[in-house]
């Protein structure tokens, strides 16, 4: 069995069905966008922890979705799914607004822009959305997407507040076709975390996760281990931005923290219902 098959055959509770199993030239794709030439050397060296081409390939993710991927970042996932998708499929990088919330989105949005720029026999065909909290500004055209993915960004919702994170998981419900399915990956709090806790360290609840969701209009399909680090307890002085990449402690336990490796994360499958 292959490691991308192995991602998909997992054991789930009688309350979920199986993910949709891809077919083998499926997976291959997805395992010749994990392995493009146009990829950072950087973000490479961190496929060991994030686990691209089991992830994708348990999100039943196909070269001619549309799919949006939500708050793209520096674009460590664009990197793979630009050129997967790029002559069957589309990819809707719905990045943050550059005009509504802290200095900070206005440069990470204007540095993924250089980013498309950079490479536009990769880049060329990415189109760009904003995803901002106010209800009355969709991503983009309802019912038309596949696959929504978003990845470690549940934390930042909730840090803006409840009601912002809800509108979020409303307007990803609302771009997916009936029947298209939200990936969503994200770091794992210990059971019983406060939202307080949630917010200030920026690992979240799973089944908060999970009712935010079933709110919105999803349901659940199924759970992946795939990205699970049994040897984060999530209980670092800084939260998860102990760990690697980040490291805001400093040299202060820095070997430990690299040894831990990033962050546990729950890999959930969602679907609009047809």
């Amino acid at each position: 069995m292959t490691a991308a098959y192995a991602a998909q055959a997992q054991v789930v509770p009688d309350s979920e069905t199986a993910p949709p199993v891809l077919q083998y030239e499926d997976v291959e794709v997805i395992r010749q966008a994990v392995a493009s030439s146009s990829r950072s050397i950087s973000n490479i060296m961190r496929d060991a922890h994030r686990n691209p081409a089991q992830t994708l390939s348990f999100f039943a993710l196909e070269a001619d979705h549309t799919v949006v991927e939500i708050w793209p970042g520096g674009g460590w996932y664009t990197e793979i799914l630009a050129p997967l998708l790029r002559e069957d499929g589309k990819l809707i990088a719905a990045h943050f607004d550059p005009e509504g919330g802290p200095e900070f989105f206005a440069k990470s949005r204007s540095d993924y822009e250089r980013k498309l720029q950079s490479r536009a026999k990769v880049y060329d065909r990415v189109e760009l959305a904003t995803l901002n909290y106010d209800p009355e500004q969709p991503i983009t055209e309802p019912n038309s997407a596949d696959r929504v993915v978003t990845f470690r960004n549940v934390h930042n919702w909730l840090a803006a507040g409840m009601d912002e994170t809800k509108v979020v998981f409303q307007k990803m419900h609302a771009v997916l076709k009936p029947g298209g399915m939200l990936g969503l990956v994200e770091h794992r709090a210990r059971p019983g975390s406060s939202l307080e806790d949630m917010v200030k360290t920026g690992y979240v609840d799973e089944q908060l996760v999970v009712d935010l969701a079933e709110e919105a209009g999803f349901e659940l399909v199924s759970r992946s281990p795939v990205n699970h680090n049994a040897q984060d307890l999530a209980d670092h002085p800084h939260g998860v931005w102990s760990l690697p990449p980040t490291l805001r402690g400093g040299t202060e336990g820095r070997a430990r923290y690299m040894g831990i490796g990033e962050s546990d994360r729950m890999t959930l499958l969602f679907v609009k219902p047809e």
